[in-house]
């Protein structure tokens, strides 16, 4: 009698066991996700551009400096890589960024240009593909771009809403498909107007040099263009000193200098 007493219970207690397991909600077992199916064709494409550049290099660096040769005065452009702070000296004037301001200092009135406008403008273009990487980036397929004869597929770019000083601007990357080096850069300008703009204008990425196994241009060269049909060079721009490096510089090496003007934001 005892035995079967011992042996109902034991029914009892799994039986109960049981239908409280059924009681219980579901848990959801972690599923492996292929991620190479959720990312569209153009985001794999510029992945494979930012890998044969060296991103993963770029990546660890914090502090880049270059020279720009004009015929009055060369200009040195040193960028935090960070925080984007930046100085650009000549022997005539200096700008530059804090991280906060935009600066001025141009004793002799030389300067003709806009100080906002230029604020890391020779720094991006230098530092292409790299900076397609930043956040706040998308990126959409667009139709190949066709020069002397041979077709460079592309990827549109676009911005989130208050990403960099004009988050209207667009840009279209284009590569050699065999190599998946970058080759041109298509880009809008839609500075103080506001407004989305339909002039493309386009620079020629083929003089490449490497360093510390990432690849910088040499030069950067604008073609006259009607739409996307590029037509003829109209000027380049070389680089030269190109140094980069892992070491930070000071705030102290970008603060506003004495004697310099802060430049209203406005539009």
């Amino acid at each position: 009698m005892k035995r079967i007493l011992s042996i109902v219970l034991l029914l009892l207690v799994f039986g109960c066991k049981e239908n409280s397991e059924k009681q219980k909600p579901a848990i959801d077992k972690p599923v492996k996700v292929d991620a190479t199916k959720d990312v569209n064709s153009a985001t794999a494409n510029i992945t494979k551009v930012f890998e044969t550049h060296g991103l993963k290099q770029w990546k660890n660096q914090r502090t880049l400096s270059f020279t720009i040769p004009k015929p009055n005065a060369a200009e040195t452009h040193t960028i935090d890589l960070y925080t984007r702070k930046e100085k650009i000296e000549t022997s005539d004037w200096a700008t530059g960024s804090n991280g906060k301001d935009i600066w001025l200092l141009d004793p002799k009135g030389n300067y003709k240009g806009d100080p906002i406008f230029y604020h890391n403008l020779m720094f991006y273009f230098f530092s292409m593909p790299f900076v397609m990487a930043d956040k706040g980036i998308h990126f959409s397929e667009t139709e190949d771009l066709v020069f002397e004869g041979k077709s460079y597929p592309g990827v549109h770019v676009s911005f989130s809403d208050n990403v960099g000083i004009s988050s209207k601007d667009e840009y279209y990357l284009h590569y050699d498909s065999d190599t998946f080096k970058m080759a041109w850069l298509g880009y809008t300008v839609t500075y103080r107007s506001g407004e989305k703009s339909n002039d493309v204008k386009w620079i020629h990425y083929n003089d490449w040099n490497e360093i510390s196994k990432m690849k910088l241009p040499n030069s950067i060269s604008w073609y006259t263009s009607d739409g996307r049909k590029i037509n003829e060079l109209s000027k380049t721009v070389k680089f030269e000193n190109v140094q980069i490096s892992e070491k930070v510089k000071s705030d102290d090496f970008y603060a506003i200098p004495e004697n310099a003007k802060v430049v209203p934001r406005t539009k």
